[in-house]
């Protein structure tokens, strides 16, 4: 029994007494008290009053506030309580006001709690505070996405994004802050974002450089921290890029360069554009992503004509910057080509020049043209429009000497192409004396006698206009005849002939005789061909006469070597129309037996 409790019962016994027993029994009853104590009433009957306070949110170790009151006496003790399966248990006790409980919710697990507090007074009154919840958030945290992807490169306005874990429930207000890189300085970005927890950063505002982000989580006095995301980019600074003269004209596979810096993030691509003018549509050719800047591209696939070209250069950040437009270039994988015949090393009277031109957008002319050796100045000789492409060139209109000769193509769109040149030609109708220089016979046949198989050479000096030979002749095999004349004793002509036309070939004077007994002459078929030869570095006519059949009259056996002498005449001409010297022209090398 308390103290308290006795008190109470004696006071109950003591009125008892003064009042007598008649309202207990209607039996007589005396007594007399001989005790000297004194009973008084109880002065605190009212308990305490008492409330607890907790925070919405809790995380680590917090303090509970209990405010607790006694008007009649004082507040002896106040406990601090949790509700667990089992019941409440005390978490704390105070003695002393201002009345508070450090609380390490690490010893419970996260989510709602119970509290209630209890307070004594010093009269042994007792009273209980109502129930207030809180929610243990130990496990809760807050984290900030990387903005602007691995690296962390910003321009312009920019997401960002926190999230929370493990804090359901709660209203959480979150707040997001930059600091100049490494510096702690924070300032709010955005601030109480509500979930999703998204806001834009207009990254314009910052300072071009690195900077810190972190997120603030605020929630029922909780208040939570992410990580910080470390040297965030920003950018706003636009690269610089200069294109480099891709030159003309333009053909197949060239290089496109550009020289491209970036300050700040770095340069992450140069893109090479085409477009028909300079204020256009461009399109992308080729790309380059690392020093140095330049890259292949392929223009077959352009229009033929002038075409522009920029860079546009982009950095880590996305800003661009494109460059002043290189044009107007001349694009042109059109093909053409030309090929001039070799005119040989000399050349007199007219020349057949002969060129092969090929152009895919088609030949307008083809020029040949000629210059002194050593000289750098051409002149036109003629320039045909239409196939078949050559140019018959009078060497005679030039002095001797020697000479360069090219043909020069031009084609629709009125590109040119240059054949290879043909050096150091000897231009030579005047100089070098035009005579024969040999006469010669082959034997065929019987040796010793003319007959058929034999042959009888003559060669020029020069090249020979045939048609001054034989009009009409071009060098290939003609029928001709071949007569030996009796000139007198031991001493024969062969003359050959053809029916109507001259043949200008003179005479060749044989001493034996070549005619058979009997006879006044003899007569063969025979064939007259030319071709040219070169003798020491220069071009010579050769004709040859091929002896045939025999026709008429007959011819003996020789008996000994004779002389041979070749009698030409003026008629024949050089292709520079030099007449031929008429001096006699003896046989080469031993006398035979062979005319």
């Amino acid at each position: 029994m308390t103290r308290r409790t006795a008190v109470v019962l004696l006071v109950l016994v003591a009125t008892v007494a003064a009042f007598g027993a008649t309202g207990f029994s209607s039996a007589t009853f005396s007594a007399t008290s001989t005790s000297g104590s004194t009973v008084a009433a109880a002065a605190d009957w009212t308990p305490p009053t008492v409330a607890v306070t907790a925070p919405a949110a809790a995380a680590g170790t917090v303090e509970v506030s209990v405010a607790a009151h006694d008007a009649d006496s004082a507040v002896a003790t106040v406990e601090v309580q949790r509700r667990t399966a089992a019941g409440w248990v005390t978490i704390c006790t105070d003695t002393e006001a201002p009345y508070t409980c450090s609380w390490d919710t690490t010893q419970v697990a996260d989510g709602a709690r119970d509290l209630r507090a209890r307070a004594t007074d010093t009269a042994g009154n007792t009273a209980t505070s109502a129930v207030v919840s809180t929610t243990v958030v130990n496990a809760a945290g807050v984290a900030l996405a990387r903005p602007g992807g691995p690296d962390g490169v910003l321009r312009g306005t920019v997401p960002l994004t926190a999230t929370i874990t493990a804090g359901a429930g709660l209203d959480w207000r979150v707040t997001i802050q930059r600091a100049a890189a490494g510096s702690g300085a924070w300032t709010d970005v955005c601030a109480g974002l509500a979930a999703p927890y998204e806001c834009a950063w207009a990254t314009t505002a910052a300072t071009t450089g690195r900077h810190d982000l972190r997120a603030v989580a605020t929630a029922g006095g909780v208040t939570l921290t992410s990580p910080v995301v470390r040297d965030v980019l920003v950018d706003n600074v636009a690269p610089t890029v200069t294109m480099t003269d891709p030159g003309a004209p333009l053909t197949g596979t060239v290089t496109l360069a550009a020289t491209a810096a970036d300050a700040h993030s770095g340069v992450a691509s140069v893109v090479f554009q085409v477009g028909p003018s300079a204020t256009g549509t461009f399109r992308d050719l080729c790309t380059a992503r690392s020093q140095p800047f330049n890259c292949q591209a392929d223009t077959t696939g352009l229009p033929y004509g002038s075409t522009f070209f920029r860079a546009v250069v982009t950095d880590r950040a996305g800003n661009t910057t494109t460059s002043a437009p290189v044009g107007p270039r001349l694009v042109d994988n059109t093909t053409r080509s030309v090929t001039l015949a070799d005119p040989g090393m000399f050349l007199e009277g007219t020349v057949t020049l002969t060129a092969s031109p090929a152009a895919s957008a088609g030949i307008t002319s083809v020029s040949f043209q000629q210059r002194r050796t050593g000289t750098t100045a051409w002149t036109v000789i003629c320039t045909p429009t239409a196939a078949p492409w050559t140019c018959d060139w009078d060497t005679r209109t030039v002095a001797d000497g020697r000479y360069d000769v090219r043909a020069v193509l031009v084609d629709a769109n009125g590109n040119e192409a240059v054949s290879e040149v043909a050096t150091s030609r000897l231009v030579d109708n005047v100089t070098t004396p035009f005579r024969g220089v040999d006469v010669q016979t082959t034997n065929g046949g019987r040796a010793g006698e003319v007959d058929r198989g034999d042959t009888l050479v003559h060669t020029f000096s020069r090249r020979v206009d045939l048609g001054t030979i034989t009009p009409g002749w071009d060098g290939t095999p003609l029928p001709v005849r071949l007569e030996v004349r009796d000139s007198g004793a031991f001493t024969d002509d062969v003359v050959i002939t053809r029916p109507g036309p001259t043949v200008n070939l003179g005479h060749v004077r044989v001493t034996a005789g070549l005619i058979g007994l009997f006879h006044s002459h003899a007569t063969f078929e025979a064939t007259l061909v030319a071709s040219t030869e070169t003798v020491d570095g220069l071009p010579r006519t050769v004709v040859t006469v091929r002896v045939g059949s025999l026709v008429s009259g007959g011819t003996r056996d020789m008996t000994f070597s004779s002389d041979m002498t070749w009698h030409p005449v003026a008629a024949v001409r050089s292709l520079g129309s030099q007449a031929l010297d008429t001096s006699a022209v003896a046989e080469s090398g031993s006398k035979d037996r062979d005319f």
